[in-house]
């Protein structure tokens, strides 16, 4: 079951505004501005509809237009604004020279202020109004600067943290300006009086579909006596101020709600609301206990959570959350796919930590104990997730235990983190200092003993962090510190992990020191780290100081003696999520690597030729074209992509794919739902971090397909593609994800996950 804790995004529409856009669309569907029966029945729900929003809204004087939502009225106003400034102030160096908006503010308002702003040329100056920690506005400052403002645009409540704005306050900072008021009401609307009568705000715009309308449907308040200039003109509906026929079964939608509030039975009253939210605090600082609130309660609305764990990704967070069946937010939804720290936190003067990692829980006015219950249960169970993964400070006594190889990705860097449960011993290859306090914690929560901190070369434009993860270990965590400047230990041929061991090869070319370092078992060699001499599509680069141009010839020789054709090269940076590589596939990649391969083939005239490549291409392109890369013709050409034609198509022809999850072991652990099919089809665990170590296991059964999937078809996508340029044509992404494929299932689906979870 879906628990839905993003109602600042968007909220469900009520059943009764269903019905009512229904009964609209089928009985009384007549056109608002035509005078038969039916044209007059239609107008009578608009009238209807506005009187109702009128006393819910406290405005019982001003114009209510109906719109399509809230950027729309924001627009509206803006402009109006704007265009009576020549009129207002005949005298040009009279005229105000500020446009004021909250520094918190959601986008749509700077942007329709930068916008119109340039488009009418009115050239006023835009500054943001600082807040406090509190997210509230400065109001000494804006009482300073209100007499120099043409418009001063807040918030009622803040869409991200809940904050609810003082608008008295507001109110009485712009006493004798000459500045108009715009309040964006969208998060207040149902959840707080507006006081519009009382207030003296020009303009408020509001959004139906955070208040269990439809999408596409809004109101705007504009004060009487306020400019108002019509964006859109035409057929003279709103009595000529917003052409357009109306949108009634919307505006029908919305009136079934703001009824809904009037009458005050349908929606939880705030004190109901504001006790939902103490137990889900204090179910986060259960499963959270370094857990730290974002804007404080007791100025926010009852239904918003804004928060932030140490050491923890917003990114993270959500999957977990997702998997969980618990719907969340990073915050704004309007820029939920920019991977950017939150501008609101920002403002507020958050560390940059909270800011980068922060999440958002809302929940609507509608929500229920039983449903508050079952959030709490999930996420208690959420924080024991990551606590058996060892992402926590806390560990639990259910940790799973590692695989091999784990890859750590930061910004197109790799890491990688090879373990032998068996000796407890394990080895960081290409550590990253971003990784630091998260690579103390695994070795403090599992136990194992560092061996050795190796990096694959000296770095030209960064200290390496392998000084700083040592010093974040107790001494008895980690083997002695006598290690030469790439962190080998001194006098060892070999560095043993259990049944596992590894060696090192030198293959100066990227850097004078450059080394790769081979993972045996036995007689056979598992995998070469191969740091940045031989990256997927690209060659690393040789300009740098301590380069050695002239050895890359040689020193790809001697790899490619050493390991083979066919062994995975794991590489220190990724910029494709490529995962991996071989020399097979490189040389078909790369005309440049295929040619230093080639025994008459002269260092010199290659270290020319790679030069003037180098030359050719800016530093600041090399993540997506480095050395002689070309984009693979499967990357772009062939699509990975299978939906449920595609997959009972190969079942019809007889072919039993094997479904991997690639999802990470902390959203599988409790969570573990799978696509469902009319037959039985085996299914594996392969988290994204530690694939590479199933990879050659696919590659060794060409016939079978192998069909990847996560909860949005992102990560499994880049499975498939990986392990097509590896050469398994039979390599597939379920198309969506779990959020898109018609059903799921588990045998440990979300009720007897949380039932487990508690036994």
């Amino acid at each position: 079951m879906e628990i839905y804790l993003d109602s600042n995004a968007t909220t469900r529409v009520l059943p009764a505004a269903q019905r009512a856009a229904l009964a609209v669309m089928t009985d009384d569907f007549g056109n608002p501005s035509s005078t038969h029966s039916a044209g007059l029945r239609s107008r009578a729900v608009l009238d209807s509809v506005r009187a109702t929003a009128r006393r819910v809204m406290g405005a019982s004087r001003g114009r209510l237009l109906f719109t399509s939502g809230a950027t729309e009225g924001i627009h509206t106003a803006v402009l109006s604004a704007l265009t009576s400034l020549r009129h207002r102030f005949a005298d040009a160096g009279e005229r105000p020279r500020l446009l004021l908006y909250g520094a918190t503010e959601h986008k749509a308002v700077p942007e329709a202020l930068q916008h119109w702003n340039d488009l009418l040329g009115t050239h006023l100056e835009l500054l943001a109004i600082p807040v406090g920690p509190d997210g509230r506005h400065d109001l000494r400052w804006l009482r300073a600067h209100a007499n120099q403002a043409a418009l001063v645009c807040t918030m009622a409540a803040n869409n991200e943290t809940g904050v609810i704005s003082d608008l008295d306050g507001i109110a009485r900072a712009l006493q004798g300006s000459p500045a108009l008021w715009l309040v964006d009401s969208v998060q207040a609307l149902g959840k707080l009086p507006l006081r519009l009568d009382d207030l003296p705000i020009d303009y408020a715009p509001c959004s139906g579909h955070k208040l269990f309308a439809p999408k596409g449907v809004g109101l705007l308040y504009v004060r009487d006596g306020a400019p108002l200039t019509p964006v859109f003109t035409g057929g003279g509906q709103e009595e000529g101020l917003r052409a357009g026929t109306e949108n009634m079964a919307g505006i029908a939608a919305l009136g079934a709600v703001l009824s809904a509030i009037e009458e005050g039975t349908v929606f939880q009253p705030s004190s109901m609301l504001a006790a939902f939210r103490s137990q889900l605090v204090d179910a986060l600082r259960e499963a959270f206990p370094e857990l730290e609130l974002n804007a404080p309660l007791d100025c926010s609305l009852p239904t918003t959570l804004n928060f932030s764990v140490p050491g923890l990704s917003s990114k993270l967070l959500l999957d977990l959350f997702d998997s969980a069946g618990l719907r969340v937010s990073g915050g704004s939804a309007c820029g939920a796919s920019k991977a950017l720290p939150s501008y609101v936190l920002e403002a507020m003067g958050l560390p940059e930590w909270q800011t980068a990692s922060a999440v958002r829980l809302s929940f609507d006015a509608s929500a229920n104990s039983g449903m508050i219950h079952e959030a709490c249960i999930r996420i208690w169970t959420c924080g024991e997730s990551l606590r058996s993964n060892c992402l926590t400070s806390e560990p639990s006594e259910n940790l799973t235990p590692p695989e091999l190889v784990t890859r750590f990705y930061v910004d197109g860097a790799c890491c990688y983190l090879v373990a032998d449960p068996a000796s407890r011993r394990c080895v960081v290859i290409d550590p990253l200092p971003e990784l630091t306090a998260q690579l103390a914690q695994w070795f403090r929560c599992r136990g194992y003993i560092l061996a050795a901190v190796l990096d694959t070369h000296s770095h030209g434009d960064h200290a390496s962090s392998a000084h700083a993860l040592r010093n974040a270990l107790s001494p008895l965590q980690r083997e002695p510190d006598d290690c030469d400047p790439l962190g080998w230990p001194v006098g060892s041929e070999a560095i043993a992990l259990g049944q596992h061991r590894l060696t090192r090869l030198a293959i100066p070319g990227h850097t004078k020191d450059s080394t790769a370092y081979l993972l045996h078992r036995g007689p056979t060699l598992s995998f070469a780290f191969v740091g940045d001499t031989v990256m997927p599509g690209a060659l690393g680069r040789s300009d740098f100081a301590q380069s050695a141009p002239l050895a890359f010839v040689n020193s790809l020789r001697k790899l490619e003696q050493a390991v083979g054709p066919d062994l995975l090269l794991l590489p220190g940076h990724d910029y494709d999520n490529r995962f991996a590589c071989t020399l097979r596939t490189e040389r078909i990649a790369q005309p440049l690597l295929a040619r230093a391969l080639t025994q008459q083939t002269d260092p010199r005239e290659f270290a020319v030729a790679k030069a003037d490549l180098e030359r050719d291409i800016a530093a600041t392109a090399y993540q997506t074209m480095a050395c002689g890369a070309r984009v693979d013709k499967c990357d772009k050409e062939a699509s990975v992509e299978l939906n449920r034609h595609g997959f009972e198509k190969l079942l019809a022809e007889g072919k039993r794919p094997l479904l991997v999850d690639v999802r990470e072991a902390f959203e599988q652990r409790w969570f573990g739902l799978v696509p469902e099919f009319n037959v039985q089809v085996p299914c594996q665990a392969a988290p994204a971090s530690t694939i590479v170590n199933l990879f050659q296991s696919w590659l060794a059964q060409p016939e079978t397909p192998v069909v990847f999937f996560c909860r949005s078809g992102n990560r499994s996508a880049k499975a498939a593609r990986a392990l097509r340029r590896l050469g398994a044509s039979q390599a597939w992404s379920i198309e969506g994800g779990l959020a898109l494929w018609p059903e799921v299932t588990s045998d440990v689906a979300a009720g007897s996950a949380v039932a487990m979870a508690l036994e």
